[in-house]
């Protein structure tokens, strides 16, 4: 003879029980002339900034548009 077992429930979309937080990412902001550094380009200086889009930097070598979210961009 078998056992029974519980079915496992299936959370419906509206339950409160399976509200779980989304976390906020933060996202950061770059002015003109903010000193940066890139994982794999190296240090530069933002030329231009289009709001939570992207942001140019020139690397010296070269200029790159980053996209958001910045997540290989550091300010120093």
């Amino acid at each position: 003879m078998k056992t029974a077992r519980a079915a496992t429930r299936r959370p419906l979309p509206g339950s409160p029980f399976n509200n779980i937080p989304v976390p906020v990412r933060h996202v950061e902001h770059y002015a003109l002339n903010d000193q940066v550094t890139h994982d794999r380009y190296g240090l530069g200086v933002v030329i231009g900034v289009e709001e939570e889009v992207a942001v140019l930097v020139d690397f010296g070598t070269q200029q790159e548009r980053i996209p958001s979210p910045y997540s290989k961009l550091t300010k120093l």
